[in-house]
């Protein structure tokens, strides 16, 4: 079995609304990387679904129970993945993006959650040239566009926006937000 990549902690901001995932849901980590995420929602008892071109991060995963990965090219014409659908069956309680950005995907993300479903979103914004890569506005977030994404769709639980000196200087933008009209708990 190849042995796992060195693992950074999860996200403080994924950390914290992990928890508004419906109980024992199931968890898409979309472009899942080497799997931070995807091993703390398993480790919360949910089923989870990794999703990202190169699997080789979560290798160790393989097989696990209640683990699926799906290798699949998320920016590729050739990768069966449409504006309105992802390559995955079924709808999921709890979506989480970190650390990347693929504007296409945004309409298929939000039909991929299921009624009560949580979007947990963060990744990089303009003004993160000055500290180095992403610098291209094509993987920077514009000012509120997350909002704007998830306007009329979703209820915003919480939203931020601007410079993190931890674990490393960056500008991002971050959502957690909820599929559906019920009110949400305080």
């Amino acid at each position: 079995m190849p042995t796992p990549h060195p693992l950074s902690p999860p996200s403080p901001w994924v950390e914290r609304f992990a928890p508004l995932v419906r109980a024992g849901g199931p968890v898409l980590d979309l472009a899942c990387g080497g799997g931070r995420h995807l091993r703390l929602f398993h480790r919360l008892g949910h089923p989870v679904v990794g999703l990202d071109r190169d699997l080789s991060g979560v290798a160790d995963l393989d097989g696990g129970t209640n683990v699926a990965l799906v290798q699949a090219d998320l920016e590729s014409s050739d990768s069966g993945i449409s504006p309105t659908s992802l390559p995955l069956d079924g709808t999921f309680a709890g979506i989480v993006v970190t650390n990347y950005l693929h504007r296409p995907l945004f309409p298929a993300i939000l039909a991929a959650l299921e009624p009560g479903g949580v979007l947990i979103y963060e990744t990089f914004a303009d003004g993160n040239a000055r500290f180095g890569r992403p610098s291209s506005p094509d993987f920077l977030l514009r000012r509120g566009e997350l909002l704007e994404t998830v306007r009329g769709r979703l209820q915003v639980v919480a939203f931020e926006q601007g410079e993190l000196s931890v674990p490393k200087p960056a500008v991002v933008q971050r959502i957690c937000a909820v599929a559906g009209d019920d009110p949400l708990p305080l």
